[in-house]
């Protein structure tokens, strides 16, 4: 299996490339949803055209507003996340979900702490967790929920982290679920990556980051 592929893109830079069905679903939407919708949608046309060497507008993409984005079965899977001005996609052969977070975001770790993990095994006692805790848990359950295609509201109890001395795992008890997860830190953004099957070192990735004058990525 090939190492999966990173795209990371600080928006308000990308030329937006976008389907009369996209432009059509923009208008129904609020206008900074509608400008995050046609980005993100154009960075992922981008990204694919790239990869495969299509034209952007050729890509047979469907990323409906709160759907999880999909191209056709035998092209591989995708996830994209976003926070605020920063949106990252990442392409692999297999499932694959994907998470960022700005590391010092500010939010009341405590509450969500009591309210959704405080008898979650491999935790600590909610009295001594920090922000970063529930940040990094919290960023590994988006990601688990995207590659396994569920819904936070349904699915956020039910997921536990599996800290491993090397390997760290995240699992579903209702669907007996588990999921490998890598997780890191990238200047200031954490980075949530979960897929079935394996486990990718750290050292293997490579984030590929802004489109130069040229229309391709600066890879880091």
């Amino acid at each position: 299996n090939r190492i999966p592929k990173i795209w990371l893109h600080n928006m308000g830079g990308l030329k937006h490339i976008s389907t009369y069905e996209e432009k059509k679903i923009s208008k129904l939407l609020t206008a900074k949803r509608a400008k995050v919708f046609l980005e993100s949608r154009a960075f992922m046309r981008q990204c694919l055209s790239h990869l495969f060497n299509i034209n952007p507008l050729e890509i047979p993409l469907k990323a409906y507003p709160g759907e999880i984005p999909k191209i056709p079965e035998g092209m591989g899977n995708i996830s994209i996340s976003h926070t605020k001005n920063i949106l990252i996609l990442i392409w692999h052969e297999e499932k694959i979900g994907i998470d960022i977070e700005e590391s010092k975001r500010k939010f009341n770790y405590q509450g969500i702490a009591k309210k959704y993990f405080q008898n979650t095994k491999g935790m600590k006692s909610t009295k001594k967790i920090n922000q970063k805790d529930i940040l990094n848990y919290w960023s590994a359950i988006e990601a688990a929920i995207k590659c396994d295609g569920g819904k936070l509201s349904q699915d956020l109890k039910h997921w536990k982290l599996i800290k491993g001395k090397n390997k760290d795992k995240i699992y579903h008890a209702n669907k007996e679920l588990k999921l490998q997860l890598n997780q890191f830190e990238y200047k200031q953004w954490i980075i949530s990556i979960t897929n079935k099957k394996r486990f990718f070192s750290n050292d293997d990735l490579i984030i590929c980051e802004n489109f130069n004058d040229f229309g391709s990525f600066k890879c880091c």
